[in-house]
C-alpha cells in the first residue's frame, strides 16, 4: 500500500549522515538524491535497497515535525489520476497534477495533494504506460 515515506528535517546534512550510519546496519543506504535545482524547492535523499528508495529525509517542503509525505502505490496511471481527482473533490489542495516525474525515473507517474491536516499525499505508478493495457 505505501510506496515510500518522507520526513522533513531541520538540518539535511546532519540527518543524512545520521541515517546513513543507522540504516547501514539494516543493509540500506542512499540510493537516490535530488537537489533544489532538480525539484524547484526540495533537497533530500532516499534510502532503501539498491535502486528503490523507500524512506526519504530532506528539507524544503515543510516544517520539521509537520509536512509529512506519504506515497501510496497505484497499479495504473488511471488510478493516480482518480486519486488526485478524488482528493481535490474531498477538499485537498493541489500539490502537483498527475504526470510523469522523469527526474525520479522515466516511468514515475505521480500526483500530489495536501490533505486537510497539511500532509503531502501522493499516488504513484512505476509501470510504463504500455504495461498497463
Amino acid at each position: 500500500m505505501i510506496d515510500h515515506l518522507g520526513i522533513e528535517v531541520a538540518d539535511y546534512a546532519a540527518s543524512r549522515a545520521f541515517y546513513e550510519r543507522v540504516l547501514a546496519t539494516l543493509g540500506h543506504g542512499v540510493v537516490m538524491e535530488v537537489t533544489r535545482d532538480i525539484t524547484g524547492a526540495y533537497e533530500g535523499c532516499g534510502f532503501g535497497p539498491p535502486g528503490r528508495p523507500h524512506f526519504w529525509v530532506g528539507r524544503g517542503s515543510g516544517t520539521p515535525g509537520r509536512g509529512s509525505h506519504i506515497a501510496f502505490s497505484a497499479q495504473t496511471r488511471a488510478q493516480v489520476d482518480a486519486f488526485h481527482a478524488a482528493a481535490l473533490a474531498a477538499g485537498a489542495r493541489d500539490n502537483g497534477a498527475p504526470g510523469l516525474r522523469p527526474h525520479y525515473h522515466p516511468d514515475y507517474y505521480g500526483a500530489f495533494a495536501i490533505d486537510p491536516d497539511g500532509h503531502n499525499i501522493e499516488a504513484v505508478c512505476h509501470l510504463p504506460a504500455e504495461a498497463q493495457s
